[in-house]
């Protein structure tokens, strides 16, 4: 592989690291900002959030959802091109059916939601468009 290529594939991995930063940022700051909505500190409080028990297996679900993006900002810079390809592709298309399945509650939420999709759709445009090493 040529220095040419190399420069190429390190700035494809770079950009694909950045972007999953750029969604979990988000995914973080919409989870904080929620804490503001009123009544929402002494649901915590009670164990049951909108009407969900809060259990050590769910809270165990949250933190592997939570964990896919955190392992993606690595993933994305270390995986070989074609194992990178479908790493990115798969995580976000799950990552967008988490996001959306959690639905929206008001505007922030949708705001938040709308900036992480484009995102994650941004990772699979990469993923997708990233040109296949020289051989």
């Amino acid at each position: 592989m040529n220095a040419d290529n190399k420069i190429i594939e390190l700035n494809w991995r770079a950009t694909l690291s950045t972007l999953w930063i750029f969604v979990f940022l988000n995914i973080i700051f919409r989870d904080i900002h929620g804490f503001f909505r009123t009544g929402f500190l002494e649901e915590i409080m009670t164990g049951t959030v909108d009407g969900v028990l809060i259990t050590e297996e769910l809270l165990l679900i949250f933190g592997i959802l939570v964990e896919i993006p955190i392992a993606m900002v690595l993933l994305s810079r270390v995986l070989k091109y074609k194992v990178n390809f479908w790493a990115n592709s798969i995580a976000s298309v799950l990552m967008i059916v988490v996001i959306i399945d959690n639905g929206v509650a008001d505007l922030d939420d949708i705001f938040f939601v709308t900036i992480q999709i484009i995102g994650l759709l941004a990772i699979i445009w990469y993923a997708w468009k990233w040109p296949k090493p020289a051989s």
